[in-house]
């Protein structure tokens, strides 16, 4: 499997997640990667349910930080740890999110729209009242909105991630039909020197590809993107590296030639 680093995995300290970090680590020495980044959710006001445990996606950063100081120094014999993070955004959520991401040393900032004007498209109300395509576009024009407002990231994650949980998933799906958005998304990405993720996690939730779609990441290809990360999304060890033997093949289909890692917040390159 050429792809050894997998740049997205969850452990206990996200709030959906039971996994403990040494059971994810001990998985990808098994796969035989010799590179993991942990990137625990952090989604600041986000709106929980009646039955949520209030704080589940508020990372305790010192606490995981620990734990996998823990694990770097049980293991560094066998593999690389790198410390991440996965942050939600939202404009609202400015200033928290820039003092959050400059109170530790993070090898790997991951940004995310799990939330789109408050809603999270995981719950059927997202879609209320409205066309899968209108709540589509509205989370993708939120998206470009982020973007603009907060830069402190190395790449954006999983970034159709809303087309997971729409009434009708991907089957009236295309990036044809938001790319105008979508390449005004990329566009600044690129000029900004930031990277896209592609997460296998698509796979699980029934789509067949990953996120985002094939067709967004030959765009961004064609547009002079290179910087490329590959995450699994695992949040249950028996995910960690799903796939990335059809990612490698459909990267290099694509023209791609490196995959990317983070470490102190800066790219090194490996070869597909």
């Amino acid at each position: 499997m050429p792809i050894l680093a997998d740049a997205h995995v969850h452990s206990h300290f996200s709030g959906d997640c039971q996994a403990t970090m040494e059971a994810q680590i001990q998985k990808a020495i098994s796969l035989g990667l010799n590179t993991i980044t942990f990137t625990d959710h952090n989604d600041f006001d986000y709106p929980y349910r009646e039955s949520d445990k209030q704080d589940m996606f508020l990372l305790n950063a010192d606490s995981y930080l620990y734990e996998l100081l823990k694990m770097r120094n049980q293991y560094e014999d066998q593999i690389k740890i790198f410390y991440g993070v996965e942050l939600g955004l939202a404009p609202e959520i400015l200033r928290k999110n820039l003092i959050f991401t400059r109170a530790h040393e993070y090898d790997f900032v991951i940004a995310s729209s799990h939330l789109c004007h408050g809603k999270d498209p995981y719950y059927a109300d997202f879609y209320e009242g409205r066309s899968e395509q209108e709540a589509y576009r509205e989370y993708f024009e939120s998206i470009l909105e982020n973007i603009k407002a907060f830069s402190n990231f190395d790449v954006y994650g999983h970034l159709d991630y809303v087309v997971r949980y729409g009434p009708n998933k991907n089957a009236d799906y295309s990036y044809a039909k938001y790319a105008d958005i979508i390449d005004a998304i990329l566009e600044h990405l690129i000029e900004n020197e930031k990277g896209i993720e592609v997460n296998t996690g698509g796979f699980r939730c029934g789509l067949d590809s990953p996120n985002p779609t094939v067709d967004i990441i030959r765009r961004y290809k064609e547009l002079g993107g290179e910087i490329i990360t590959i995450g699994s999304d695992a949040h249950d060890p028996k995910d960690l590296a799903s796939h990335f033997d059809v990612i490698c093949d459909m990267l290099k289909e694509l023209g791609f030639k490196y995959y990317t890692v983070f470490e102190n917040r800066l790219p090194e390159y490996f070869r597909l």
